[in-house]
């Protein structure tokens, strides 16, 4: 990235060449080449860890009795693209539900990938005296559109290679997502390893640029608040876990199998915790709902994860302490983001506070929105967080609840300060 940095740095970083700071071929490679591989690698990698489970998966189910390995790696490429919003069907039922553990490991690759291709290129296009001045730079968009490009074609190859005809899967869902993925996280991963946003950034709105952290803080507090609910109500219900595995007389493989299964729809049921958090809850099939103000589930599929669910009961006198935590969790990540970046003034204090709660409630709502779907025929095709009132909920606690700690922190700041003088 020795074309970003200013002339003498640059000559620093070059070990002294004088021929200026674009002759470091490390970050001169060919742009075309690279950014496509790029992308390619992140959907082939990602790809290959789901064929090998789903090689696996077959043997774990009975020893490699029935089928063959291409069953499994049918089965684990069918799994790649359900990460991707592909969607399948399996004996006339239509399984939408994404399972977010295998999209978040894709979404990381993707990450991983757009850095190193942005630092790969970055002595491509004008120095950073040049980006400064206004002239235009079209390294980044260039290499994110060949990295989206690289995946794509290995998301199509799989979607066309792997599926059956009646499967069900959708390919043109499978590019949106991929195309989504890439823009989303692979061009910001592109723009800073090749340096470019660090340049940009001091274009973004103040407001906007300091409330960035303060809103990944909140999410990242609000996820593992949710976990921690979670695995609470597992360890509440493990002998209901337990009892569901006996139930289904499964062997040690089938057993093993039945866990790694449940491990990559642990986001999701994060996501359904966080929900129910915030108050609006989530359904597990048609006409159910499940909130603290009140749970009405009915027969559920044998599933050991379901065993987190509470059971069936009326409103509770200890709902409306829950619409608390958000308010908590909030307040506590914004006052830790001032505690490490003071505010300048109460009128930074308060647009900080607010941008960062609202973009975290709208984060949160999208990953709402992806966390459901249909599992299955009849009453399971209805199985996810009420979006709407999820977002409706997160904006309003995560931006009142940084809206108190912001305002706090700052008063205690500057209380001291006056005490200091």
């Amino acid at each position: 990235m020795t074309s970003l940095l200013p002339p003498s740095t640059a000559r620093d970083a070059t070990a002294g060449t004088r021929t200026g700071p674009g002759a470091d071929p490390a970050h001169r490679r060919p742009l075309v080449l690279v950014a496509t591989f790029g992308g390619a690698a992140a959907a082939a990698g990602t790809l290959l860890v789901c064929l090998a489970l789903g090689v696996v998966g077959w043997f774990l189910s009975d020893a490699g009795a029935h089928g063959t390995a291409s069953d499994g790696l049918r089965v684990g490429a069918t799994g790649w693209l359900l990460g991707h919003g592909s969607g399948v069907r399996v004996q006339g039922a239509v399984l939408t539900a994404v399972p977010l553990g295998i999209t978040l490991v894709c979404a990381w690759a993707v990450w991983r990938l757009g850095l190193r291709v942005g630092d790969a290129v970055s002595g491509h296009g004008p120095d950073a005296d040049r980006i400064a001045d206004g002239e235009r730079d079209w390294t980044v968009p260039v290499a994110a559109a060949l990295l989206t490009a690289g995946y794509v074609v290995v998301a199509v190859l799989t979607s066309a290679v792997a599926t059956a005809p009646d499967s069900g899967v959708g390919t043109g869902r499978v590019v949106v997502w991929a195309v989504l993925l890439c823009l989303v996280l692979g061009a910001p991963a592109v723009a800073v390893g090749s340096g470019r946003a660090a340049i940009w950034a001091g274009r973004l709105p103040v407001p906007l640029r300091l409330a960035l952290p303060a809103c990944r803080g909140i999410l990242a507090g609000w996820l593992l608040v949710s976990g921690a609910a979670l695995l609470g109500a597992l360890l509440l219900d493990l002998g209901t876990a337990a009892n569901v595995l006996s139930q289904l007389h499964t062997d040690a493989g089938a057993a093993t199998l039945l866990v790694l299964l449940s491990l990559l729809v642990v986001p999701n049921a994060v996501v359904f915790a966080g929900s129910y958090l915030l108050g609006p809850g989530f359904t597990v099939g048609v006409g159910t709902v499940v909130s603290p103000s009140v749970v009405a589930i009915g027969p559920l599929p044998m599933f050991p994860l379901l065993a987190a669910l509470p059971d069936d009961r009326q409103p509770s006198t200890w709902a409306a302490a829950v619409a608390v935590v958000p308010v908590v969790v909030a307040a506590v990540a914004l006052a830790r983001d001032h505690r490490a970046r003071p505010a300048g003034g109460w009128g930074e204090a308060v647009a900080r506070a607010l941008v960062a709660g609202v973009l975290a409630g709208l984060a949160f709502g999208l990953l709402a929105a992806l966390a459901g779907g249909a599992v299955g025929p009849g009453r399971m095709r209805e199985v996810g967080p009420f979006e709407l009132e999820v977002v409706v909920h997160a904006v309003s606690a995560f931006g009142v609840g940084g809206l108190v700690g912001a305002v706090a922190t700052t008063w205690w700041q500057r209380r001291g300060s006056e005490a200091a003088q």
